[in-house]
């Protein structure tokens, strides 16, 4: 059974190269432009969370780091990892504040992507 990756981006080129990428190493994928798609979260119970901090379409004005914090306080969700996505220089402190298991910092090559994601779905 396939390892299922829930990932939020609003860059469309990014977010289909994660998709690809990680459909080419058989991981089930649900991607979306916004976190909306988080309604959807106990249907799909995905086995990480790949989230961009910076979402232009954001829901109730969240951003990933708030976001990560909700998750991870929610008791139904608690147990998914969230890795936030940014391309800041202070995305270590972000990812922290966001109680986020860890962070990928953009620009990332591929191989550092399925490290990340290889590292959370074990």
């Amino acid at each position: 059974m396939s390892k299922k990756i829930l990932v939020i981006e609003d860059d469309t080129d990014i977010r289909e190269t994660i998709v690809y990428v990680l459909e080419e190493e058989n991981y089930e994928v649900l991607a979306s432009d916004n976190a909306r798609i988080l309604k959807k979260i106990n249907e799909f119970n995905p086995d990480l969370i790949l989230l961009d901090n910076w979402l232009t379409d954001w829901v109730s004005d969240a951003n990933g780091q708030q976001l990560s914090k909700a998750l991870k306080n929610d008791p139904v969700t608690s147990h998914i990892p969230v890795i936030i996505i940014s391309a800041v220089n202070n995305i270590k402190e972000i990812a922290e504040a966001g109680e986020a298991d860890g962070y990928l910092k953009k620009p990332f090559d591929l191989t550092e992507l399925l490290s990340v994601v290889k590292q959370y779905t074990q």
